[in-house]
Order: C-alpha cells, then structure tokens, then sequence
C-alpha cells in the first residue's frame, strides 16, 4: 500500500472567498462547497473526480510565517499539457502572482503566490523516456517556447514511476 497523488489539501487563509476568487479565475477550480459566511470554502479542479482537491478555511490575518518556517512550503498541481502550462503562465503574470519557474529535468513547473503569500506550483510532467539519467535534472531554468516547440499537444497526464507489479 503505498500513497499514489495528493487527494486535496487544506490551507488556513486570512480570506477564504477572497482565495477562493484567485484559485477560480487563475487556475480554473470551481466551488464545489461553502460553509457559513465564507468561513470555509472547498474547491474542485476542472478535470478530478475528488469531491474536493482544496479546501480553505479563514482565520483572518494572523500574520506569514518566515520562508523556511515548519509548515507548508508549497503544493504542486499537475496540469496535463505544456500548452496548459503555458496559458496558466499567462494567468499568473497578469495576477502579478508569479514568483518563479524552473525547468527540474522530470518537470517543467510554475511557482506562484496566492493572495496570502502562500507559495504553489503548477507542473507538467516530461515524458520518462525524457528524463535526465539521475531521475531529475536539479534547478535549471525554464525554457517555456522551447519545450513548447518539443512537447505541443503531449498529454503526460499518467506521467510517473512505474506501480509495483504483483509476484
């Protein structure tokens, strides 16, 4: 038994609808659940059949924790095209949201901040018959138009390391 994707994940916001309103229009979830007066807000991605991929619960501005402080330092959500990859890059520099990109060999990713400062990727997963020897290929940066020209129109959406098989 072992831990196939993330299911969901749950983030303390000082705005839950606000953070909500960001995840919707950048990254394309919806909401699939509200409680109380925007105390909690659950959202779904566009193509998971999870009841809920994020939830968000409001704790007003209690302030963000260091870089580096024990706690969350990102999610990462996998997209299944490059051309995704690319028009949610769009999204994110027109949210004035994006804080960096990197090319890592096994992915191509997008890192961005939500309202509250909370850091988060937005991947896509190279082929394995592309990846570096070593299985990764550290922090390059990331040539977006060239892998563009690579990779359009791939779907590497069942991307990963191979399941044990059974003996």
């Amino acid at each position: 038994m072992g831990v196939r994707r993330l299911n969901h994940a749950v983030l303390y916001v000082a705005d839950a609808r606000r953070s909500a309103d960001f995840y919707c229009e950048h990254l394309g979830f919806s909401i699939a659940h509200a409680f109380g007066d925007g105390a909690a807000v659950f959202l779904r991605a566009a193509d998971t059949t999870n009841d809920h991929d994020l939830g968000l619960f409001t704790v007003g501005h209690r302030g963000t924790p260091a870089h580096g402080a024990i706690g969350l330092y990102h999610l990462a959500w996998q997209v299944s095209t490059l051309d995704e990859l690319a028009t949610i890059r769009e999204r994110l520099l027109a949210a004035g949201s994006l804080v960096g990109q990197s090319d890592h060999g096994a992915s191509k990713s997008l890192y961005a901040k939500d309202p509250d400062g909370i850091e988060f990727e937005v991947m896509w997963a190279v082929p394995i018959a592309d990846w570096p020897e070593s299985g990764g290929g550290g922090v390059m940066p990331l040539d977006l138009p060239g892998s563009l020209r690579r990779y359009t129109g791939l779907d590497t959406t069942t991307v990963g390391l191979p399941l044990p098989t059974a003996s």
